[in-house]
């Protein structure tokens, strides 16, 4: 037999393992490791499951279509056939597709959760807190160990160095919504003024703890304003729709919990200048005000102002002595009409015209009739000129002798 050369070798193997089409267009499952982006836009990594690995190309021209960019440690779905690398004698899965594992289901899971979360009015501005603009103590829930605490840190130093309380937070894993909701409990017993929570980047898996139900109940339930910082500016968590303001990356959430003193100084330096020349033009307006006040106080205006007052003042007099004497002679004619009046009904006017009152001293009652008295009864007899006091010798009901007028 014929010996073949390295390059032959080669060729022939990957005739092999091209033509097989139970090595053409399979899907291989495993996680990501040894990732290589290259400046030429192609990915050169391995994935590998518990026992082995296999090598893998992704050319550019395939990166352009995939919705999401891949990251090592990450378990993915390949989707590629099997060809060979030549020049080193080494097979390798071309890529021709690639997705997260599980990403269907963990995205189902998603956008049904924020579904049923928004019809409960979670997500209604209605219910968003406003961040102060001037924090005296900011809480951050992340991982001490992770980045985002670091670039929080470094953007709050630059920009307005303020207190910073932070909760050591799981934020990847089992525990870890468990531990961002007691953080977010413990921060809110706290006097921090905003609650940053939030992590770095990283895939769907990695990002789902801000993605359950007690998390986002949390964060809606806080009395503490939050801003919510998770992965970068493209990731979106059910997380950044309950907060009360969402932030693309930890650093931007820094930005937007405090003001920048170079800006504050600035405005603060305006407004010296504005104030300035508010007070400078109320200045001159009260001085003109003084000076039409002085005008208005030179002595002989002063006279002139003072002898106005005087005639003013004898006018308001002489109308008021007038008002009072027209008072006084209503008054008076109203309380003799009202004399005229009860003089005509008086019962010393009755006793003027001839008749006297009888009565009796016992009782002091008016006697009317003969049933007041009995015969010897003291009485007394009121006339015009005094009381006359008598004693009832006889009583008789007969009156016509005295009252000609009764017939």
């Amino acid at each position: 037999m014929p010996a073949y050369t390295v390059t032959e070798l080669n060729n022939f193997i990957k005739n092999i393992l091209t033509t097989d089409p139970k090595l053409n267009n399979i899907w291989v499952q495993g996680e990501i490791s040894n990732l290589t982006k290259h400046s030429s836009g192609h990915y050169y990594f391995t994935i590998k499951d518990e026992k082995s690995q296999v090598s893998c190309v992704s050319f550019r021209s395939v990166n352009r279509t995939l919705r999401f960019e891949p990251e090592r440690n990450m378990k993915v779905l390949v989707f590629g056939s099997i060809d060979v690398y030549t020049i080193r004698g080494q097979y390798q899965l071309r890529v021709l597709d690639m997705r997260p594992d599980g990403i269907g289901e963990l995205y189902k899971a998603y956008e049904q959760l924020k579904e049923r979360l928004e019809k409960e009015g979670l997500f209604a501005p209605i219910h968003k807190q406003s961040i102060p603009k001037f924090p005296k103590k900011i809480g951050v829930a992340t991982s001490p160990t992770g980045a985002a605490i670091h670039d929080i840190l470094n953007v709050i130093g630059r920009r307005y160095p303020v207190d910073i309380l932070l909760s050591p937070t799981i934020v990847q894993g089992e525990k870890s919504a468990e531990s961002i909701v007691r953080s977010i409990e413990l921060l809110n017993r706290t006097e921090v003024d905003v609650i940053i929570v939030g992590r770095g980047g990283g895939s769907l898996e990695d990002l789902w703890s801000f993605n359950e139900e007690a998390v986002a109940r949390a964060i809606f339930n806080s009395e503490k304003p939050i801003v919510s910082a998770v992965g970068h500016e493209t990731d979106f968590t059910i997380s950044d729709f309950t907060a009360d303001l969402r932030a693309p990356t930890p650093s931007a959430a820094a930005e937007l919990v405090v003001p920048d003193k170079k800006e504050v100084k600035r405005h603060i330096s305006n407004l010296s200048v504005r104030m300035e020349s508010e007070i400078g033009h109320m200045i001159s307006e009260r001085k003109r005000h003084l000076e039409h006040l002085r005008e208005k106080i030179e002595p002989e205006h002063f006279r002139d102002m003072l002898r106005q007052d005087y005639q003013h003042l004898d006018e308001l007099t002489s109308k008021l002595s007038a008002s009072i004497e027209r008072i006084v002679e209503n008054k008076t004619a109203e309380l003799r009409l009202h004399a005229s009046r009860l003089n005509s009904v008086s019962p010393l006017n009755t006793i003027g015209r001839g008749y006297s009152i009888t009565i009796s001293p016992d009782n002091r009652k008016i006697v009317t009739e003969v049933a007041d008295v009995k015969e010897e009864d003291e009485v007394d007899v009121v006339v015009t000129d005094g009381i006359l006091e008598c004693n009832v010798r006889k009583i008789r009901s007969d009156r016509k002798k005295y009252l000609s007028f009764e017939k």
